[in-house]
């Protein structure tokens, strides 16, 4: 098992460049080597909607990279079958950072690609990502409506042609995004799990967590996502069978946690809208982390469970709660689900 990096807080940027410092990062790059930078850019929007990577991801990376003399850094993308993958830079703020540190964008609609043999025979891949020294995957932790949740793995599908976007569709997604996984190992992962929407690859239900982390293993990465958003590998099937192709180890543990910050440090949950208003209607909330917050509204989206009886916040610690408390904060709760923050699978086993 790998070792998991993560941080808290509300600047991107910073976050990113805390992490990477942690890991020593640039010593995973090859002598003389490039480093591509694969967002997930799937559309036109801005981060806050909870659909793309923050732009202070790509310019915390690159800032990174060049400190540490590595010059050749590029930024590689491509929208979904529909989007126009330029304008999607410009509305996420990519074009600003390629500007300002002079790195190039290249769009790999327009990119050659190569048949790469996988676990379900040859798929194509844009070169531009085959041929990277180091492969940085930046995707958003968040939902989707076909696969549940989307991370590192699915991210990986911005390298492909678009026909190729469609034939996966066709396949059903989970075997060809495992396969492609597989054949196509990033080496680096940085997850960008501040404020991923709660159930759709396009956004529009931003749940604020305040939180990123890095890990070298896409597999990996996706199960630690899978297990914060509340989900079980039968919920998100590729993530096994990816490393059942060789993509790499879907196991972790606490062990394996790296904390360079407490959630704390992280901004204080914002008052909820929409759909998550609705699902922590009668939650007891008082001066409630983000992170923590988060996992208790992805575990009662993923039950279907209200949230009465739940308590959550520092404003709870030291007071007996006759009911169900969420975190270390609610110890003094008859029922309480220990961590901090706790997973979301651990807050949605509580709770069935």
């Amino acid at each position: 098992m790998g070792t998991i990096w993560q941080v808290y807080g509300d600047n991107a940027h910073a976050m990113t460049m805390r992490l990477l410092e942690a890991a020593q990062a640039h010593e995973l790059v090859p002598a003389g080597g490039s480093v591509a930078l694969k967002p997930n850019l799937v559309l036109s929007a801005v981060a806050e909607d909870g659909a793309v990577t923050h732009p202070g991801v790509l310019s915390g990376c690159i800032e990174y990279f060049f400190e540490h003399g590595v010059r050749d850094v590029s930024v590689i993308e491509s929208s979904w079958v529909g989007d126009n993958t330029m304008r999607a830079m410009r509305r996420a703020g990519y074009e600003q950072v390629c500007s300002r540190y002079d790195v190039p964008f290249f769009d790999l609609k327009r990119d050659k690609t190569r048949a790469v043999q996988t676990a379900i025979g040859p798929i194509d891949v844009c070169e531009r990502a085959l041929n990277a020294g180091l492969l940085v995957d930046l995707p958003v932790l968040k939902g989707h409506c076909q696969t549940r949740m989307t991370c590192a793995l699915k991210n990986l599908k911005g390298c492909i042609p678009d026909r190729e976007k469609r034939r996966f569709h066709t396949l059903g997604l989970t075997r060809p995004i495992a396969a492609l996984g597989a054949a196509l190992r990033p080496g680096l992962v940085i997850v960008d799990s501040i404020c991923g929407d709660l159930c759709f690859e396009e956004g529009g239900t931003p749940v604020p967590t305040n939180r990123m982390y890095l890990c070298t293993d896409a597999v990996q990465a996706d199960a630690y996502g899978r297990a914060l958003m509340g989900l079980d590998s039968d919920d998100v099937p590729y993530i096994e069978l990816a490393e059942h192709f060789g993509g790499g180890e879907a196991a972790w543990d606490e062990s394996d946690l790296v904390m360079l910050n407490e959630p704390t440090a992280a901004a204080r949950y914002v008052r909820p809208k929409g759909t998550v208003a609705r699902l922590t209607r009668g939650v007891h909330e008082d001066q409630a982390c983000s992170a923590c917050f988060a996992s208790l509204v992805r575990a009662l989206y993923e039950t279907g469970r209200d949230g009465r009886d739940i308590c959550i916040g520092q404003g709870w610690q030291g007071k007996e709660i006759d009911g169900l408390g969420i975190g270390r904060c609610c110890s003094g709760a008859v029922e309480c689900v220990p961590g901090c923050p706790p997973t979301a699978e651990a807050i949605a086993a509580h709770l069935l």
